[in-house]
């Protein structure tokens, strides 16, 4: 039923205004609309909105991710913009300068991918990866 739906995250923010500023100022991305309580964006083949949320806490886990071609590249560019990448020592997760690679992960994209974790203005945690082919 759902196999040919668009899929579209949605974010939760405790302060519209300086959501609107981290996605414009640190990621380089602007809202397609706006509206009372929320910002709606379009990247490449989705697209994401920014509600007004009182009070409901963030996941701890990745709540939306962006590919990228050049991992080391966006890294670098999004630090120069001042965004703070995660680091993580945990079994079969470790990161080294902001950067993991995680081989087998989802065989359909090829042999592993090259993730990278950091928070926007309101907590939320945003990935980028980089699959890996050969």
């Amino acid at each position: 039923m759902l196999g040919k739906a668009k899929v579209a995250t949605r974010l939760p923010a405790k302060d519209l205004d300086r959501a609107r500023a981290f996605y414009s100022e640190k990621l380089g991305l602007d809202p397609v609309e706006q509206r009372e309580g929320g910002l709606r964006y379009v990247c490449a083949s989705g697209e994401f909105a920014i509600f007004v949320s009182a009070g409901v806490q963030s996941g701890t886990h990745t709540q939306m991710g962006f590919e990228v071609e050049d991992i080391e590249a966006a890294v670098r560019e999004l630090r120069a913009r001042g965004v703070k990448f995660e680091e993580y020592d945990l079994p079969g997760l470790k990161t080294v300068n902001g950067i993991a690679d995680i081989a087998g992960n989802y065989a359909s994209k090829g042999v592993g991918e090259r993730g990278a974790w950091f928070r926007d203005s309101e907590g939320n945690l945003l990935g980028i990866g980089q699959p890996v082919r050969s």
